[in-house]
Order: C-alpha cells, then structure tokens, then sequence
C-alpha cells in the first residue's frame, strides 16, 4: 500500500488512541515525515518498535512528546537521545531543520541517524556522538530541549542551557514515570521547575557516558577508561588482567 495512505491512516488513528485531539502543527509534522524510512518493520503501526539494535518510540508516544514541547516555529532544538533520527525529523518539521541539534550516547546511533535524515532530506539537521547529561553547550541556549529518556530529576546541564522561557521535556521519576514540561527561573510553579504534567510514560533511563552497549566497558574511574582507549589493538599482553576491580577493595 502506499506509505502516504498508511501515514495518513496512522495518524488519523492517533487521536483516538490518545482520547484527544492532536496540536495541529504536529498532526500536519507526522503527515509529513515518511516514517518508513526511519522503521522497516511496520513503520505506520502504533507501537515501540526495534530499529538497529535501539528503540523507536510509538507514533502516538513521539506525538505526546512533541505537543509537550509546545513549539510555535523557529525555536532552537535540541533533541537528547537521537535514536534512529525519526523524532529528529519530525522536531525538523516544526521549527526548521536547521534550528535543529540531535544527540546520542551511542556511536553506531549517531551514524544510523545521519544517514537516514539525510536520504529524507533532513540533512540540515545536526547529529552529534555526545552525552546526554552534558547536553550541547557549544549551541545553547536552546529554547526547547527534549530528553527521550526517564531520569529522577531535571538534569542540571541541560536546564541551565535552556533559555530565559525556555522549556525542557522530559520522563522523570523510576520506575513510576511521569511525562514533564520544566521551565528555568524562580518563577517556576512546582519543584525541580516542573510547570506542567502530562501523565504516565515509560522510558529507558538516561544512560551517561561507559553505560552505552557499543562502547568501552565502564569501570570505576574516567583515567582507566581513557587508557584503555588509547591502548588500542596493539594493548600489551596481560593488560586485561591487571584491569583494577574496585568493587573487590571497596
């Protein structure tokens, strides 16, 4: 069948999924973006799906995230936690894909997105190899900032590089999960800057730096990970078994 029918099928079906009705910018965004492209497997269904080792969220999920965003065009964007580059492509849509700075942990991930932003045509937007908890502070301040993963509180970076009427969207809590919006300042309504609540999610918690599955094993000190990188394929024999444990001298 054609992806344009079963796009536009998709979406009609998310707003009785979701008991609402759609923010009209992201009902013509998720209209827009070939979601095929992003997912092979059954890409217009309304479910998380598998996509190169890494989880794509659900349609009705990405349309709950970008309505908390509350976008009205031409914001700067940062996108935490990249994925396959489909949530990337839609934020594209809102505000222009070159207001727009994509994220991930994961390598493999960063180059995944590239590839399949650009064979869409949403080569404009940036995809970078970073942590997620350090945010990207080279493009702050960021007016809208979404954090595709749970963590228990509003990450410190990346509230302090949003703007003044910034706004930060995020899954907060665990293993109980709550879908946020959180503003910057004092005048912020409720703790840890939390302005609005959009009830349950689930999401992955925010993976820092050694936690990834396509990186260096994580041990306890940024030194020894550093040095294991720099020892490459030509690591002097023995090297592994002199690896320090440090749960065995704590």
């Amino acid at each position: 069948m054609d992806p344009a029918v079963l796009r536009e099928d998709m979406v009609d079906g998310l707003e009785q999924s979701l008991g609402e009705r759609l923010d009209e910018r992201v009902d013509v965004a998720m209209r827009t973006v070939p979601r095929h492209e992003f997912v092979d497997d059954q890409p217009y269904a309304n479910r998380d799906a598998t996509e190169n080792g890494s989880r794509v969220l659900a349609p009705s999920t990405v349309a709950r995230l970008l309505s908390a965003l509350d976008t009205t065009g031409g914001e700067n964007v940062l996108v935490v936690g990249a994925g396959v580059g489909y949530t990337a492509a839609v934020v594209a849509e809102l505000v222009g894909e070159s207001n727009v700075q994509a994220i991930d942990i994961s390598r493999r991930m960063v180059l995944y997105a590239r590839q399949r932003l650009a064979q869409t045509g949403y080569e404009g937007v940036l995809v970078d190899c970073r942590d997620g908890a350090s945010g990207y502070p080279e493009y702050a301040p960021f007016d809208r900032v979404l954090l595709e993963a749970a963590a228990i509180r509003p990450p410190r970076s990346l509230v302090d590089q949003l703007a003044p009427s910034g706004r930060l969207v995020f899954p907060m809590g665990g293993p109980k999960q709550t879908l946020v919006a959180v503003e910057p300042g004092p005048e912020a309504a409720g703790p840890d800057g939390v302005v609005e609540r959009y009830g349950p999610v689930q999401f992955a918690p925010m993976l820092v730096d050694g936690e990834q599955p396509d990186g260096l094993a994580r041990n306890r000190t940024v030194r020894e990970d550093r040095e294991y990188a720099e020892s490459g394929w030509h690591a002097r024999a023995g090297w592994e078994q002199e690896w320090v444990d440090w749960d065995e001298h704590l």
